[in-house]
């Protein structure tokens, strides 16, 4: 298989750096656009074809393979299958922006404290829903954090938008943060971003390139992370999918696909390329 269209010199040197020396590389990826396409209901969420199989493959010849989140670590184990993949043994699923780890190799969770703020604000949403005029808006509760839903509304980007105010007011007096996303807001605890879940990954792992995909606004604290460090030396991919048409992470990117399948292509070029040293 062909590499994949690279736009910049830096994505060439992290690709390159990743083939040649692949035992001090980190895989690391969000599951939502970018290896499951984006649906209605987040508990339907599926890795597309091929996409746990490109991780493992990879997963026999880089240092880590991991997958950064939102969703809740034990969810998005359930969700993606990798738990039940021979190939992934050894993958770490790091849920709530990093708040919670999974380890295959133990098949357990550890956790940081959720600030009581969250308890705060779960109690006031239903409220604050109807008082904005769209009770019908979807909250998905992640335990840690809590995400506004409008895209299953009549009108999903007004109702955005109205809920941005009282929800940005919500997450001041809460001491929490409010994460705009695809037709999500979502309230978090401070501090807690995959910027931070990736440089603990890197640092962990003493990692000397990485490769990194994302699709979402979310996405950016890792990037800008992995930017940061890419200008200290370490070479890196940035990989982008259109799915949630995030325009400042795509223009960021060094490589950008449609969709998942695009991703478990990228990825199957970059096993290709590692097995052709």
């Amino acid at each position: 298989m062909n590499a994949p269209v690279i736009k910049t010199d830096a994505g060439h040197q992290g690709w390159e750096a990743i083939a040649s020396d692949p035992a001090s590389a980190v895989i690391a990826t969000d599951f939502d656009g970018v290896l499951s396409p984006l649906v209605e209901d987040p508990a339907r969420s599926r890795p597309v074809e091929g996409a746990l199989d490109a991780l493992a493959r990879l997963a026999r010849s880089v240092n880590q393979v991991a997958i950064v989140t939102g969703r809740p670590a034990l969810v998005a184990t359930e969700l993606s299958g990798v738990s039940g993949h021979p190939g992934l043994g050894r993958l770490v699923v790091l849920g709530h922006y990093g708040l919670e780890r999974w380890d295959a190799t133990t098949g357990k969770v550890t956790s940081a404290p959720v600030p009581a703020g969250v308890a705060t604000a779960r109690e006031r949403l239903p409220a604050l829903l109807r008082d904005a005029g769209v009770p019908d808006a979807f909250v998905e509760d992640k335990d840690s954090s809590l995400a506004v839903h409008t895209r299953r509304l009549a009108d999903p980007a007004g109702a955005f938008e109205v809920l941005r105010g009282p929800l940005t007011a919500l997450a001041e007096e809460t001491e929490l943060r409010l994460e705009p996303g695809n037709l999500v807001l979502e309230l978090r605890p401070p501090g807690i971003d995959k910027g931070v879940a990736i440089n603990s990954l890197l640092d962990s792992t003493a990692a000397r390139s990485v490769l990194y995909a994302g699709d979402d606004l979310g996405d950016l604290a890792a990037y800008r992370a992995i930017q940061a460090r890419r200008a200290d030396g370490l070479p890196a991919v940035l990989l982008a999918t259109r799915s949630s048409n995030a325009t400042e992470l795509i223009d960021a990117a060094d490589i950008v696909v449609d969709d998942p399948s695009g991703v478990v292509t990228v990825l199957t070029a970059l096993s290709d390329a590692i097995a052709a040293r």
